[in-house]
């Protein structure tokens, strides 16, 4: 059975699974599911057409579902997704999606976004992903699996993180940062490979010594960014890792990407 403490308000349209606790002055709307064992500690407000997956734990005064903060948008029925097993700490937002952006804003599982974190509208965020104290997220935006924001960060709205990138602290976050990158800086460019990252997933020596070489390959070699990623390619087939930068430098994107500053390359 679900525990609702008498002083919240949870709309009895509003589906809750098993074993749910929901702690003193939450307000739970009537389109809201809540997985089995979700745990929202108290004062926590969840509104739209939004999902929550297994074992997520909401703290207090997080804000989940309410609509985006877009002009364009004329109320039109959206959702906010969110997988299993993510924790939302103090004061984090997160907004469904817009019509002109697919409808729905999506969270993977496993994720941390500590307090005040802010997902906007129709971003999609992967697994296992890090958003630290105050790091934003505009909308549009796609974070890859295990990526990382550090504190008080601010991406830009259809930006690209790939997988297992990481973003410092205070950047400010204009271009795509490519798979296993590492960006810093007020107006943030790429400082190399998110070598401590890559070493807490486990990865071989040998996978990090050739994504070294491919990094720099792509980002130091001569000729143009189409034929240096050739040069990747071609240099090392069959490595998913590299595979992984090629096909996010190739793919469609109306953002730039992020490369070292020519005084640092």
């Amino acid at each position: 059975m679900s525990q609702v403490h008498a002083s919240s308000v949870v709309d009895p349209k509003a589906k809750l699974g098993k074993d749910v606790q929901i702690g003193p002055f939450c307000v739970i709307g009537p389109n809201v599911s809540l997985g089995d064992g979700c745990r929202l500690h108290s004062h926590v407000v969840i509104e739209g057409n939004t999902t929550l997956g297994e074992e997520c734990e909401i703290f207090p005064f997080a804000s989940l579902g309410h609509i985006p903060q877009d002009l364009k948008y004329r109320g039109e029925e959206t959702r906010l997704v969110i997988g299993d097993r993510n924790r939302i700490r103090e004061y984090v937002t997160m907004n469904p999606g817009t019509e002109g952006g697919g409808g729905v804003t999506h969270v993977g599982s496993d994720c941390l976004f500590m307090a005040q974190a802010h997902v906007a509208h129709d971003c999609q965020i992967g697994d296992h992903v890090i958003l630290a104290n105050g790091a934003t997220l505009a909308g549009h935006c796609v974070v890859g699996d295990h990526a990382i924001l550090g504190g008080l960060s601010a991406v830009h709205q259809f930006v690209r993180i790939g997988r297992h990138a990481f973003i410092g602290g205070m950047s400010g976050v204009e271009n795509d940062v490519i798979p296993f990158g590492m960006v810093v800086g007020p107006r943030a460019s790429l400082k190399g490979l998110n070598i401590v990252g890559i070493k807490r997933s486990g990865f071989e020596r040998s996978e990090l010594k050739q994504l070294r070489e491919a990094y720099d390959l792509l980002f130091t070699g001569q000729g143009t960014l189409a034929e240096r990623v050739d040069k990747v390619e071609q240099n090392f087939p069959g490595l998913g890792s590299v595979r992984q930068i090629v096909d996010f430098v190739r793919s469609d994107t109306s953002r730039s990407l992020s490369v070292p500053k020519p005084d640092e390359r």
